[in-house]
């Protein structure tokens, strides 16, 4: 069986809020929003999706209660396909109150870590041309271009037992799932 990502659902206490920020600052669609069930009373439901094809990708139920950071997922990860994106929203999220950015580069990824207004952690990477064996973590300058962060890159972790060029690590991977 090979399964697909299709979506995660999270609770949020502050819908509105969330809503906000993951279309305005994530740029999500909101898809579909409206009581969970015809109960009165029943918490809204959003869906949100980038994706043309996919009705959602990400949900959220209204109905946290509690006050603390969530704790049950450490972070959901979204991969994009410019670097420029990555180093957009680096500038952007430094400029809204009560969110922390971590840019962390995994040799792999050049990513950025923050949280959502609730807590909740996201992070958002670009693929470089190699692959590092993990766990590997080493702050990275999302000022850089393009070019200079893929030079600070390969400097910075071609010593690594194991760097290669993404295309050799995963080749032999795919033949492996054929057989």
């Amino acid at each position: 069986m090979k399964l697909s990502w299709s979506h995660a659902v999270m609770y949020v206490r502050d819908y509105e809020k969330m809503i906000d920020f993951y279309s305005q600052v994530l740029e999500f669609a909101v898809t579909d929003q409206g009581p969970i069930n015809p109960s009165p009373g029943a918490p809204q439901i959003v869906f949100l999706s980038q994706e043309p094809e996919e009705h959602h990708q990400l949900a959220m139920i209204a109905n946290r209660q509690d006050d603390s950071a969530s704790n049950s997922i450490n972070h959901f990860a979204f991969r994009v396909a410019e670097y420029e994106s990555v180093t957009r929203l680096a500038v952007k999220l430094r400029g809204i109150e009560g969110i922390k950015v971590a840019p962390l580069c995994h040799g792999n990824t050049l990513s950025i870590y923050f949280n959502d207004p609730e807590g909740n952690g996201i992070e958002v990477f670009w693929d470089t041309p190699w692959h590092v064996p993990q766990p590997q973590g080493k702050r990275w300058d999302t000022s850089l271009s393009e070019q200079d962060a893929l030079d600070w890159v390969e400097s910075a972790y071609a010593d690594e037992k194991g760097f290669v060029p993404r295309e050799d690590y995963y080749a032999p991977r795919r033949q492996e799932t054929r057989e």
